[in-house]
């Protein structure tokens, strides 16, 4: 009996967690051994499901450092990985700071009087890292001078029941080869580094100053960042599709639904909402289960493809929410067959970065957007 069977109804994601243990191996083998992977898993792991990712990263690739972007995240992860250290990125009302201290959680603080918000919401100490804005224009210590941002650390260091462990940035344009860019990094770089060189020149000696995302870890790997913040390239994508990532990382999920309807059209007939599509010919039309609810884009409509039987087959028409339909002129199907939507199917694969940059967008948003109602199958060969 197939154990996968309650899931193969309509639309399907399936996550290799062997895949997932060898791209974390390819970074490891990037990094320095003064550096170690922070993995990042908000979004519920950028879409593949975050108590699986996790479970696999800490039990079994060693992974001890995670990074999430809320209270609520954090929590999971620590029910997940109980020894873990977790750094939340992003805000936490002061209102909740009791429990961040009462689930051991590193807090990123973006001020001197965030921190003290944190800590009057709390009898007990609260971790932090300290964010520093070199560049993003997001969060964190904004200054002119590397000078001036060690002075407010220095601060934050001083207020009752906060515990400084670090100080983290993270940078704008690490994706890109442009000389614009790549000097814009470097800047950021320099600047916190500097901030950290102060400190220590201070008597304060911190135990993470860390600056290296995914692309960071990929493009320009440097030992003075003591974690490695790795993300998009742990689920196997490209920071920016058209660098090239280490060799050996692919993607960890692919996605998959079924045929649910064959039917031949006349020269003439229209398929799907709006008549966008109009038959040039007659043509064999097969209908696939799965929609833009599922989180197959509606920008897909009449330009993506789909693999099936490991030949490519072109959306006709509007996405619909729950189903799509596809020209198989020439292809061999039935009802019940299998397609594959992300993924490898004979010798021919469709990546989530490539049907992102049919509709403009990034790979991220693509796996991220795969819907709640997608169950996510977990396949963990030897």
């Amino acid at each position: 009996m197939n154990p996968y069977k309650p899931y193969l109804k309509r639309a399907w994601a399936e996550i290799s967690l062997k895949q997932l243990r060898k791209n974390v191996e390819i970074i490891k083998n990037l990094n320095s051994d003064s550096t170690e992977i922070m993995a990042v898993v908000k979004a519920d792991a950028y879409g593949h499901g975050d108590e699986p990712v996790c479970r696999c990263l800490y039990e079994k690739c060693g992974i001890r450092y995670f990074a999430v972007s809320n209270l609520d995240e954090a929590i999971a992860v620590r029910d997940f990985c109980p020894d873990a250290e977790i750094l939340i990125l992003g805000y936490t009302p002061p209102e909740y700071a009791h429990e961040t201290s009462q689930y051991n959680i590193i807090q990123g603080v973006v001020s001197e009087d965030y921190a003290k918000s944190l800590v009057h919401n709390t009898p007990t100490s609260i971790r932090c890292h300290v964010k520093i804005d070199t560049g993003m224009g997001r969060i964190g210590l904004k200054y002119d001078t590397p000078e001036e941002c060690a002075d407010e650390v220095e601060r934050i260091m001083k207020i009752n029941n906060i515990q400084v462990e670090g100080i983290y940035t993270h940078f704008a344009a690490a994706d890109s080869d442009s000389p614009d860019n790549i000097a814009y990094t470097d800047r950021q770089e320099k600047f916190i580094c500097d901030v950290y060189d102060i400190l220590e020149k201070r008597g304060i000696k911190l135990q993470h100053l860390h600056f290296m995302n995914s692309a960071a870890t990929c493009y320009r790997n440097n030992p003075k960042s003591t974690l490695s913040r790795s993300g998009i390239i742990m689920y196997g994508l490209h920071p920016d599709i058209s660098l090239d990532i280490p060799e050996g990382i692919e993607p960890i999920m692919s996605l998959k639904a079924v045929i649910a309807h064959v039917k031949t059209v006349r020269k003439g007939d229209c398929i799907s909402y709006g008549r966008t599509f109009i038959a040039d010919r007659e043509m064999k039309i097969a209908t696939v289960t799965i929609g833009y609810a599922d989180g197959y884009s509606r920008l897909l409509s009449s330009k993506g493809e789909i693999l099936v039987h490991g030949k490519r087959c072109k959306i006709v028409g509007r996405v619909c929410m729950d189903q799509l339909m596809i020209d198989v002129s020439g292809v061999e199907v039935s009802s019940g067959d299998t397609v594959t939507l992300i993924g490898k199917d004979g010798d021919d694969c469709i990546t989530a970065d490539e049907l992102a940059n049919i509709y403009g967008t990034i790979g991220y948003e693509v796996v991220c957007g795969i819907s709640k109602r997608v169950p996510r199958i977990y396949i963990d060969e030897a």
